[in-house]
């Protein structure tokens, strides 16, 4: 088992070095996501700002994770490594783990930078430790969706298509229980309030964990 879990980490700490000496796929995330939140800022008025804020949150945060997930494989294709990732002796589950985790870590440090900028610009609390917590397990569900399906659409000629046209009807429960969690967050609504809303996203994260980590293999043979 420790040995499949170091070779889990090798696989995502290849794919952070690799973004780290480009910072291609963080910037333009961020820059998306930043993006977003301020537009929507000026685009409401303020009293009716709050109404929409965790929608907003949650399209920012979606459409730019789909940025960050289209690269997992396609850097990989590009540079003709794919087929000597899926050659080397390593678990297809632990190649699947690994590149879910690096998109995963990819996400989340968008969204340390974000959620702040989005308290302060809606007027907000900083310190939510609720929301982080339902960003952190919207995101594993993301990064888990993304992964195999970006790992679906490398090779089909219109590959930055193609991940969003299967990504986005996919995560849509997940989407409409983060916005609903969220509002209850941002409303200082109760703990109970939100419960069926987190078990549902961690329900779809337990779900899609499993069932892509057994199709994946099916997936990068084709």
């Amino acid at each position: 088992m420790k040995k499949f879990w170091d070779k889990v980490f090798a696989i995502a700490w290849k794919d952070i070095l690799a973004e780290l000496r480009t910072k291609d796929t963080a910037t333009s995330t961020l820059v998306f996501a930043l993006m977003v939140i301020v537009t929507f800022n000026f685009a409401f008025d303020p009293d009716r700002i709050k109404l929409v804020a965790a929608g907003v949150l949650w399209v920012a945060i979606a459409f730019a994770g789909v940025l960050s997930l289209n690269r997992s494989f396609t850097s990989e294709s590009d540079k003709g490594c794919l087929e000597g990732l899926m050659l080397s002796p390593v678990d297809r589950e632990a190649v699947f783990l690994g590149k879910m985790l690096g998109s995963l870590t990819f996400m989340l440090v968008v969204e340390v930078v974000l959620l702040p900028l989005f308290s302060v610009l809606y007027n907000f609390p900083i310190l939510l430790p609720k929301l982080a917590l339902v960003a952190l397990l919207a995101t594993v569900g993301f990064a888990c969706v993304g992964t195999l399906f970006s790992a679906l659409a490398v090779n089909t000629r219109a590959r930055e298509v193609m991940l969003p046209l299967l990504f986005f009807p996919m995560v849509t429960p997940i989407m409409i229980a983060a916005v609903k969690a969220s509002e209850v967050i941002l409303e200082r609504g109760a703990w109970g309030d939100m419960s069926s809303w987190i078990g549902l996203i961690a329900a779809f994260d337990v779900v899609f964990l499993v069932v892509s980590s057994i199709v994946f293999e099916y997936i990068v043979e084709e």
